[in-house]
């Protein structure tokens, strides 16, 4: 008897029932469309970890309506996905288990995965859910979080914006980005941003003075050579590049509104190697006017 190959590159998007979780699912089937991925819908639900009441009649209506509740929701997204692109491969699966940990492992045979930045678990004061950054710090996949007033995939959307830093990292941040921008026929905007000597190891011990006109020419050759390769690997991306002396949050954040798409590493040159996701990374998914793609190398 045959057996069917393991699909190992598909689009992976969660779904919870929130308004974002479908928007998440219209962003993963343009994406998946695109690159002419299959789409993988998954709902994950900690129903056998849950508290139930003692008698067991009670117990098992409401196990049932958690079952029932969690196909509804990848049911009507399979719908959303499959009305937003005709002719695209869809699967779905309810998968038993806490969401972050699901969506990890999910992420090992993944070409990316999709979520909303806050689902109906979130707290309102939470600028994204727990999920989200637990996913962006462990996943094997890049990690893309949809945030409202995303625009619409395709040649009308925004530019891309990357943040470069001369980071591995940072390297694979590019590549996906001149990827996506050339997919989506739009261009891309590679962002630099540095204020003084950067510590790139603990203990590191940096300069009391030194000459700003220098590091300023070192950090311009960084970010061209960074960018160099790629320019000539798509020729069809226009580029513009944006170097500014400020906090690499907020020149992204600031570059954020308006885009198709924020891409960072997970952790740049000026982090410390045990922490898994870095600050600028976590300032984008707070805080970026646009979906944020968290790629690690």
């Amino acid at each position: 008897m045959s057996t069917q190959p393991v699909v190992t590159d598909h689009v992976v998007v969660g779904v919870d029932g929130s308004d974002l979780a479908l928007a998440a699912v219209d962003w993963a089937a343009d994406a998946a469309t695109l690159r002419g991925r299959p789409l993988r819908i998954v709902h994950a639900s900690i129903w056998p970890q849950m508290r139930f009441p003692d008698t067991p009649v009670l117990a098992s209506r409401i196990l049932q309506g958690l079952r029932v509740q969690g196909e509804e929701y990848v049911a009507t997204a399979t719908t959303r996905a499959q009305a937003r692109q005709p002719g695209l491969a869809v699967e779905s699966e309810v998968i038993e288990g806490a969401p972050a940990p699901v969506l990890i492992r999910e992420s090992r045979t993944a070409d990316m995965i999709v979520l909303g930045h806050r689902g109906l678990g979130g707290f309102t004061g939470l600028l994204v859910g727990s999920v989200g950054v637990q996913l962006a710090a462990h996943a094997g996949c890049p990690v893309i979080v949809v945030r409202p007033h995303t625009l619409p995939p395709g040649p009308a959307a925004g530019t891309v914006v990357v943040g470069v830093d001369g980071s591995e990292e940072s390297d694979a941040a590019i590549e996906f980005a001149f990827t996506e921008a050339s997919l989506n026929e739009v261009g891309l905007t590679a962002v630099h941003a540095w204020r003084w000597p950067q510590s790139t190891e603990p203990g590191d011990m940096l300069p009391l003075v030194y000459d700003a006109d220098v590091l300023a020419a070192e950090e311009l050759r960084m970010f061209a050579e960074s960018l160099a390769g790629w320019q000539e690997r798509f020729p069809d991306v226009k580029v513009h590049h944006d170097q500014v002396r400020t906090r690499a949050g907020k020149a992204l954040i600031e570059a954020s509104p308006g885009a198709h798409l924020l891409v960072v590493g997970s952790r740049g040159r000026g982090g410390f190697t045990g922490l898994l996701l870095g600050s600028v990374s976590q300032a984008a998914l707070h805080h970026a006017d646009c979906p944020v793609a968290v790629v690690r190398s």
